[in-house]
C-alpha cells in the first residue's frame, strides 16, 4: 500500500514546486482501489499537485470524505467536475448536495473492501478509515475531532493498530501513540515537534509530496 500526501499546510519538498494550504488531502493506493481521502480547501491547489505528483484524476476510483469541514472538503466539487464517476463515501452528517456516480453516507463502522474499513462517524462529526496491513492496521484521519483515543479504539475493533497517519488536532494525550510504530502528524496537529521530540525513532514529517510505504 502506498499513500501519497497531496495537500498539506507543508512541503515535503520545496524544490518540487508544489504547493502548501490549510488542509488536508492523501491518495491511498492498494491492490482493490485508488481512494481520495479528503480534498484540501481549494479545487485547483488539489489539482495542481495531483498534476505535480503525476496523478491523474481519472485513475481514482473512490473519494473519502472524513468530515464537512471546509479544508478537508473544498477541493470536492472541483474534483467532481474532472471526475464524477467515483464512488463517494460521506459521513452522516455531510450537509451539502454532490454530484457523483454514487454515494454512500456513512453512520456506523462499514466495510469498504476486503481490508479497508471505515469507522463510521464519530462525535457526530468525523469518520476515519482503517486499513488492514502486513504490519497491523494503518488509520488514517483528517481532523481527529473526534479524539485520537476514541479513533483507536474503534480501529483497534479490526486489528492491531500499527500506524496513524493525518491531522491530530488539539491532541496532547502522547501515551496513546506509545504502542504505535509510525505516526504521521499532519495539517493541523499542534504538537509536531513535541511528538517527534518524544518518539523520534516512529515519526515522520508530512506534507505534500511525502510517500509512504505500507
Amino acid at each position: 500500500m502506498k499513500i501519497t500526501i497531496i495537500y498539506d499546510n507543508e512541503v515535503y519538498k520545496k524544490e518540487e514546486g508544489f504547493k502548501a494550504d490549510w488542509g488536508f488531502s492523501c491518495l491511498i493506493e492498494t491492490d482493490l482501489a485508488k481512494i481520495l481521502f479528503d480534498t484540501g480547501a481549494n479545487g485547483s491547489i488539489l489539482l495542481s499537485n495531483m498534476k505535480k505528483l503525476s496523478i491523474d484524476p481519472h485513475s481514482i476510483d473512490e473519494v473519502f470524505i472524513s468530515h464537512a469541514h471546509f479544508d478537508h472538503a473544498g477541493g470536492l466539487s472541483d474534483f467532481l467536475k474532472i471526475n464524477k464517476n467515483v464512488k463517494v463515501y460521506l459521513p452522516i452528517s455531510f450537509y451539502e448536495h454532490i454530484n457523483a456516480k454514487e454515494i454512500i453516507s456513512v453512520e456506523e463502522p462499514l466495510q469498504i473492501h476486503e481490508n479497508i474499513f471505515s469507522t463510521g462517524e464519530l462525535g457526530g462529526i468525523e469518520q476515519s478509515l482503517a486499513i488492514k496491513t502486513e504490519k497491523g492496521i494503518a488509520v488514517i484521519a483528517g481532523c481527529s475531532h473526534p479524539g485520537v483515543r476514541d479513533i483507536l479504539r474503534v480501529s483497534s475493533k479490526f486489528g492491531k493498530v500499527y500506524a496513524l497517519i493525518g491531522g491530530l488536532h488539539g491532541f496532547r494525550e502522547f501515551d496513546l501513540l506509545k504502542d504505535l510504530e509510525l505516526v504521521c502528524a499532519c495539517h493541523c496537529t499542534m504538537f509536531k515537534s513535541e511528538i517527534r521530540s518524544l518518539y523520534p525513532e516512529k515519526s515522520i514529517r508530512c506534507g505534500v509530496g511525502k510517500i509512504i510505504s505500507l
